[in-house]
């Protein structure tokens, strides 16, 4: 015997709805924790202390004097800041020698460019930007980072320091330039892993248009549309039973 129209509807919408409930379910803890949490304590904004800004007595030499000595290994300027490190000013300049970008910290009195942060520097930059007791720290330094790494695409190497504290947080130091680049505590970890089951990029995490995401997108839209033609064939069935009741 012939199967029915409304038998492959049914069967259909029967296995797309098992492929899908798993993720739609991931989609909703996902969407609820996002909702219901407070962004700034996942930004790590409650531990985040403001250091205070660089005295503006300070003899600042012209940075033209800094990038002269860099005539000879920049091709082209792309960025130049005031950057505070230890309360002492410091030129940060990033350039590109070579099709490559590279940068560089003087300091801003005097023009003479110094050497990477050193770990006991970080150490202070740390505690001094830390909303809390910065005791015991660990300290770390970061060469190379993986696609799921916390501190992904931002600039290395870095010193990462952890000080003992119940939000669990890393502080990130950029090596080249003192800057504090990013907190990161366990709620922000939390964020993360339901973030990377809400966009389903299981490579990087952050891509919006993978391509897993899309295709279930458009099997969730067939698994509705399924439901509803399913609707009306049974609502049709109904009514012909009706008719000939």
């Amino acid at each position: 015997m012939a199967k029915s129209k409304q038998y492959y509807i049914r069967k259909a919408h029967r296995y797309l709805g098992v492929l899908l409930g798993l993720q739609f379910l991931l989609w909703t803890i996902s969407g609820l924790y996002f909702s219901w949490t407070n962004i700034d304590e996942i930004h790590g904004d409650l531990q985040h202390k403001h250091t205070p800004h660089l005295s503006a007595a300070a003899n600042f030499i012209s940075p033209a004097i800094v990038i002269d000595h860099l005539a000879e290994k920049a091709d082209s300027i792309n960025k130049l800041e005031v950057v505070n490190i230890l309360q002492q000013p410091f030129y940060s300049i990033s350039y590109f020698s070579s099709s490559q970008l590279k940068t560089v910290i003087a300091d801003a009195e005097t023009g003479q460019i110094r050497q990477a942060i050193t770990k006991e520097e970080a150490i202070k930059i740390a505690a001094e930007s830390f909303n809390g007791l910065p005791a015991q720290p660990i300290v770390e330094y970061i060469t190379t980072i993986g696609k799921h790494d916390e501190y992904r695409e931002k600039p290395l190497p870095a010193w990462k320091i952890t000080f003992q504290h119940e939000s669990n947080t890393n502080i990130y130091v950029a090596a080249q330039t003192g800057k504090v680049e990013t907190f990161r505590n366990a709620k922000w970890r939390t964020f993360d892993l339901l973030w990377m089951f809400h966009t389903m990029d299981y490579k990087g995490r952050d891509n919006i248009n993978n391509w897993v995401l899309r295709a279930f997108s458009i099997f969730g839209i067939i698994t509705v549309i399924s439901g509803f033609a399913l609707f009306f064939v049974i609502s049709k069935r109904f009514k012909k039973r009706r008719i000939t009741g």
